[in-house]
């Protein structure tokens, strides 16, 4: 039901048998849950040999689909391939960056990364999306080009400011590199209240790819924490069909 070799829960089973089975179980003396154990305990000790969901130069192994399970933490590849399907789903007026970005801008300065937009003129974007990861916390930078807005959500309430500096700094740069003598002055940071928060240490990660779509397809932010678990399973088909809902 969701792109996945693996029954997320007895419900769902039970909903997918009565409606494309015309098989009720509901009343029936059937043990779903230890058939979906059974089942699980099968896959994890013999996994589906070389199954890998590929899109562009993203690969996505069941490993990594399985982050999306539950409350467990989503990883680079996740978050990665989501913003791929962001920016094509945006007809890439949104480009989203790679989550290692930021720790390379960091380490290694303007020179270390001017290379990854050599072939992306991001002044003609009408948003940057910026996932921040620093030890186990995920947040995320947006930048507004057209009113040279860099905003700052953070699913805890958390700021570091270090970072929306760190991409101010990175923006003037890229300007000067492309020649782009209005977008070299004038910035502003702002730090976004009153967003959705989560109420757990594992969600962090889902949050921001909740706060990318909502805000590269223009919806609001509209969700909490209690629609985590269907986020998570909406993400996971999402990514097996290589496109987001509408």
């Amino acid at each position: 039901k969701y792109g996945s070799f693996i029954p997320l829960s007895q419900t769902d089973v039970l909903e997918h048998l009565k409606k494309n089975g015309n098989t009720d179980l509901g009343h029936r003396n059937v043990d779903l849950r230890r058939e979906i154990e059974r089942y699980r305990a099968g896959l994890a000790s013999a996994p589906i040999a070389g199954f890998a969901v590929m899109y562009n130069k993203h690969s996505l192994g069941l490993e990594d689909l399985g982050t999306l399970e539950e409350q467990n933490w989503i990883n680079d590849q996740i978050i990665n391939m989501y913003g791929e399907l962001i920016m094509e789903k945006t007809q890439h007026k949104v480009h989203f960056f790679n989550s290692f970005f930021h720790k390379q801008l960091v380490a290694k300065g303007y020179d270390g990364v001017k290379r990854w937009t050599k072939k992306v003129d991001l002044f003609s974007k009408t948003l940057l999306l910026f996932p921040i990861h620093l030890e186990i916390h995920w947040s995320l930078i947006t930048v507004t080009m057209e009113t040279k807005t860099i905003s700052y959500y953070d699913s805890q309430g958390i700021v570091f400011r270090h970072t929306t500096e760190n991409i101010m700094k990175y923006l003037l740069s890229e300007a000067k590199e492309k020649e782009q003598a209005s977008f070299q002055k004038g910035w502003k940071i702002n730090i976004i209240k009153g967003i959705p928060h989560q109420k757990n240490d594992s969600d962090c990660g889902v949050f921001v790819l909740e706060y990318c779509r909502c805000l590269s397809m223009k919806q609001p932010l509209h969700f909490s924490q209690e629609d985590m678990p269907g986020i998570r399973k909406r993400i996971y088909k999402e990514l097996c069909d290589y496109r987001l809902s509408d």
